[in-house]
């Protein structure tokens, strides 16, 4: 960590008051633990409060405003003065049940103002910060309850730069490719979101703790100035709350580069509750293979028929091959009634006639694999409702350890049934449907189920309040490598440094035919679906192309079955916001270490020094690169080179991309003496 000065302060509090709007009074100020970062909060002639985040003595975000707009009432925005600011320190460690990191340090300095109106109602709002050395999280407290019409929280970048970005409120709900534009030519867009301000400095706005409230998306409105807008409900409010309450946290990460992002990236989870669940060692992270990809391809069907993907004998043959290669779980796609007609309206205990739940169960649990179940709702939340405490039953009397749900519809068409029967159309992040994805992740937990969300709310960090909700989509995962608009060889440098952020994306790698719909070829190499294992975080990942192909590869099937889902520690080697990334984990309860590193359409290389691992030992690397010529445009994507060697702490590795490439490696660690 860089040392900050008696000097770097005294810049830092220079910066801070003459950066304060005119006629505005400083009312408040903080620092991070180490004072690199500081926060201010003024109040101007006006009565009108905004904050300021400062890094080393230099803005990051400019005077932003805070406050609400109301349905019912006038907006809360100005007439206010300081009631009282307070200050504490926290410095603790927590343990994940799973995660990229074993031990998680959660440092912050926090700041707490509270603010009155001085005329009307004399209401009140107090804000918090939480300061961190690599970034800011703040939110509301509103004593009463409210109708939120908008946040009028804005978030001020202190320069213009690079943003990448997707947009939001499209038909395809969260799966569009990331935009790489100006800040100042920024449209609505959706968090994560990340900006390199024009002097280097890495920037990523999100939000933590999303419970009981509407997503946040970004609107530019001018210059570099963004504004939180909320993701509307069926009604005029976007946010309704009877009583008392906090909002989620708007999380600010900042980091000098793209690699310290990951880093800064873990206050999403320190700002979220701890486990309340108690005991979560049924949680078993792993790799599962999956009746799905030939379904994607339009070999197979959902649906029962000639072509029905989900029968007895193609599901035992997947648990076949998942028990020869130390696979521990299938998923099954397509098991159930309800895909023939509509797919709102399926059943999630009723089999179709080719399928035995009770006996594949049974064939899974010799064999030493459990099956994934997996419910399709088509947008029906409230028709899945209805049948969550009889579905996760099912699921548990089966032996199922995860659930993939699904709601494949448009944005703004889930369909919500009120008690007396009155229909309402929703957006999958507003707050009825955050309400429902909460309340899908508490069910199955009664019934030591999982919960893998596809077409999901994004990911706040919530695994830590709720470790069962493992992973999601979200995003443009590997399924578009079966389709005619695929993900371009920069998607997975992208996703690292802005959805990964959020936290886990279950993106199906490991497609080693290179293969999609009508036999097209996709564009990635065979290493780079081997590395994807390792920088794209998920602790249930699918190995997602079919056995036929892995015994074509036999050597990507050997990475595949080797490398973990589960880490003690991980290391961000290199990276560039969708250029590429370079990232080593190491595996949990082992001493091994892996590498994955992605790159873009051009071809790269790139110097990696071996300085994570152990001292004074001598490990193996097994080496799977991109071989002689292969290139993702070119017949020899599939060229690999396979070799190993012997390195040591202090060896540097030269890393050879090829144009939408990668590089995947093991290092194994030398056997302890007993």
């Amino acid at each position: 960590m860089e040392t900050v000065t008696w000097f770097g302060r005294a810049m830092g509090v220079l910066a801070l008051l003459a950066a304060a709007p005119a006629c505005a009074e400083v009312v408040a100020r903080a620092e991070s633990p180490d004072g690199s970062i500081a926060v201010r909060v003024s109040i101007d002639g006006d009565g009108r409060a905004t904050y300021a985040v400062t890094r080393r003595g230099r803005p990051v975000i400019a005077d932003s405003a805070l406050g609400f707009l109301f349905t019912d009432a006038a907006k809360l925005d100005k007439n206010l003065a300081l009631v009282d600011a307070s200050t504490t320190r926290s410095d603790t460690t927590w343990e994940q049940p799973y995660g990229e990191w074993r031990t998680i340090r959660d440092n912050n300095v926090e700041l707490t103002v509270r603010l009155r109106e001085t005329w009307r109602d004399r209401r009140e709002m107090a804000v918090t910060f939480r300061i961190f050395d690599d970034g800011v999280g703040f939110r509301y407290t509103l004593p009463t309850g409210a109708r939120i019409a908008e946040e009028l929280t804005e978030f001020a970048l202190a320069e213009d730069g690079t943003a990448w970005w997707k947009p939001a409120y499209g038909w395809n709900r969260e799966e569009y490719l990331y935009q790489r534009t100006p800040i100042s030519a920024l449209g609505t867009a959706q968090t994560v979101a990340t900006f390199r301000l024009a002097s280097g400095t890495h920037v990523a706005v999100h939000e933590a703790a999303l419970v009981d409230y509407a997503a946040m998306n970004l609107q530019r409105f001018d210059g570099t100035r963004l504004r939180a807008n909320l993701t509307p409900g069926s009604g005029a409010p976007k946010v309704v709350k009877t009583a008392g309450f906090s909002t989620p946290w708007r999380t600010i990460a900042i980091a000098d580069d793209a690699a310290g992002l990951y880093y800064a990236a873990r206050m999403t989870l320190n700002l979220n509750a701890p486990n309340r669940l108690g005991d979560v060692s049924w949680i078993k992270p792993g790799k599962f293979v999956g009746i799905w990809w030939n379904m994607i391809r339009g070999l197979w069907t959902w649906d029962a028929g000639p072509r029905h993907g989900a029968t007895n004998a193609n599901v035992r043959r997947y648990i076949d091959f998942a028990a020869d290669n130390g696979i521990p779980a299938v998923l099954v796609e397509g098991w159930n009634i309800g895909w023939e007609t509509d797919w709102a309206r399926q059943y999630f205990t009723r089999p179709t006639a080719d399928f035995d739940p009770r006996a594949l169960a049974a064939y899974a649990k010799r064999r030493g694999v459990r099956l994934i179940g997996h419910h399709e709702t088509g947008g029906a939340a409230s028709w899945y409702n209805d049948q969550l405490d009889a579905a996760f039953r099912f699921a548990a009397n089966h032996g199922e350890q995860v659930v993939k749900t699904g709601y494949v519809t448009d944005a703004g068409q889930v369909e919500r049934v009120d008690a007396d029967g009155a229909r309402h159309r929703e957006w999958h992040e507003g707050q009825w449907m955050v309400n429902h994805y909460a309340r899908v992740v508490e069910t199955a937990a009664k019934c030591r189920v999982s919960i893998d969300s596809h077409e999901p709310v994004k990911d706040t960090g919530l695994r830590r309040t709720w470790p069962n909700w493992v992973t999601r989509e979200g995003g443009r995962g590997q399924e578009y490598m079966s389709w005619a608009v695929k993900n371009p060889p920069e998607h997975e440098a992208n996703l690292v440094f802005t959805q990964l952020l959020g936290g886990p994306m279950d993106f199906t790698p490991g497609l080693v035919s290179l293969k999609g719909s009508d036999d097209s070829d996709i564009p990635s190499t065979l290493a780079k679906q081997l590395a994807d294992f390792v920088v794209i975080y998920s602790p249930f990942v699918m190995v997602a192309d079919t056995p036929e192909a892995y015994a074509r590869y036999p050597d990507a099937l050997r990475f595949i079955r080797d490398v973990p889902t589960d880490w003690s520690d991980t290391r961000v080697l290199a990276g560039a916001v969708g250029d590429y990334a370079v990232i080593a984990r190491k595996q949990r309860g082992v001493d091994d270490w892996f590498l994955g590193a992605v790159g873009d359409e051009e071809a790269r290389t790139l110097a990696v020094p071996l300085d994570f691992l152990d001292a004074g030992k001598a490990y193996i690397a097994q080496i799977y690169r991109d071989g002689p010529g292969a290139d993702y445009r070119a017949p020899s994507r599939h060229a690999m080179t396979v070799e190993t060697r012997t390195v040591r702490r202090g060896d540097t590795l030269t890393l050879a991309l090829a144009p939408g490439g990668g590089q995947a490696i093991r290092f194994v660690a030398p056997k302890r003496r007993r």
